[in-house]
């Protein structure tokens, strides 16, 4: 990034930040006090500026609102002991999103609109970073089409966003997941790969109904033959079997690449810890927990981190994890990953910038 741009600011007159209880986080129900905007039409983007956070006004012929062409990324923001904000990973954020952009035919965001749009709202609202463990501002950037027209085609006119939510944890305890059969998340060729809001959208029933079967989330399975685990509900899905770590490949087409997956597989290889990128059958994994060798199971993700994953219900049969030890893989990469971020680790990998 070697462009500047302009970016209008407009502060609010009244903080919600003496209304806050930061004791009490509930994920993504508590917004901080502005939002970036920029504008694209004619060609180009326009109008880079920070708003009091608001609610928008919408056309009710909007292109989103009929046909879902929107893309939207994740990543957090920590306070380190000097009171700095610390973001991780940022530049893989801005690169999957475009990949994403690309997929959904919505023109491509510069990296100075995206790196210097979220700089300046994290100076405006650092406020709102928690200095509180376990806790983080939470960051959404999205694109979404703002044609007022509803023939089906690439809109014209689109809105790129970031919004900042403080949040707590995501999972407060370990998971419970189920081996879905008959529901499809992605298929080759199809939109797995991209963080497209439909996506979501097609998950939200099945996930439903495994939740009222107390289930947490789903271990997605392929689209062709429901015999291979693909992710863990909005998760990558990682497993340890006889002392070696395995995750599904993303070359599919099928599978987020994740960035706290890539950040997990590079740590592997630094603690020595064997792994492949591979397919697991249903049956191999049900066999690997009839046997005992399934030592560890969890999802990456954003949000989460690492979410440990303690029940696991394939084929009509319900298995339990034993507690991990603290000094296993998923504890140890956990453990690190938030060092990192939080500031109390060496970056040796220069994953986090400083606001």
């Amino acid at each position: 990034m070697n462009k500047t741009i302009e970016i209008q600011i407009n502060k609010t007159a009244n903080s919600k930040l003496p209304h806050t209880d930061f004791e009490n986080l509930a994920f993504g129900q508590t917004t901080s006090d502005h939002m970036f905007i920029a504008d694209y039409y004619d060609g180009d983007w326009h109008g880079m500026r920070i708003e009091p956070y608001a609610p928008l006004s919408i056309h009710p012929a909007n292109a989103t609102l009929h046909y879902g062409q929107s893309v939207f990324e994740g990543l957090k923001a920590y306070k380190n002991k000097e009171d700095e904000v610390l973001v991780f990973r940022a530049d893989s954020n801005f690169r999957r999103l475009n990949e994403s952009a690309r997929r959904m035919c919505i023109p491509e965001l510069p990296e100075e609109i995206f790196m210097e749009g979220m700089a300046r709202l994290l100076e405006l609202d650092r406020d709102w970073v928690p200095a509180r463990p376990g806790c983080s501002l939470y960051i959404r950037p999205f694109i979404f089409a703002t044609d007022e027209y509803l023939g089906i085609r690439p809109s014209n006119k689109y809105k790129f966003m970031i919004l900042t939510c403080p949040v707590g944890h995501y999972y407060a305890k370990p998971v419970s997941v189920k081996v879905e059969t008959r529901y499809t998340r992605a298929i080759e060729g199809g939109t797995g790969a991209a963080k497209a809001a439909g996506n979501y959208a097609g998950s939200l029933y099945p996930a439903l109904q495994a939740q009222k079967q107390g289930y947490d989330q789903l271990l997605w399975t392929d689209g062709k033959t429901h015999q291979f685990i693909e992710e863990s509900g909005t998760m990558n899905v990682m497993f340890v079997i006889n002392g070696k770590l395995v995750t599904a490949p993303t070359t599919t087409g099928t599978i987020l690449k994740g960035i706290t997956r890539d950040s997990v597989l590079i740590l592997a290889k630094e603690l020595g810890m064997q792994y492949e990128e591979r397919f697991i059958s249903v049956s191999e994994l049900q066999d690997a927990l009839e046997k005992g060798v399934l030592e560890e199971a969890f999802g990456t993700g954003t949000a989460a981190t690492v979410a440990h994953i303690q029940r696991i219900h394939v084929n009509d049969k319900d298995y339990v994890l034993p507690e991990k030890p603290r000094d296993s893989f998923s504890y140890k990469v956990l453990t690190i990953l938030d060092d990192i971020k939080y500031g109390r680790r060496e970056d040796a990998h220069g994953w986090i910038s400083k606001y």
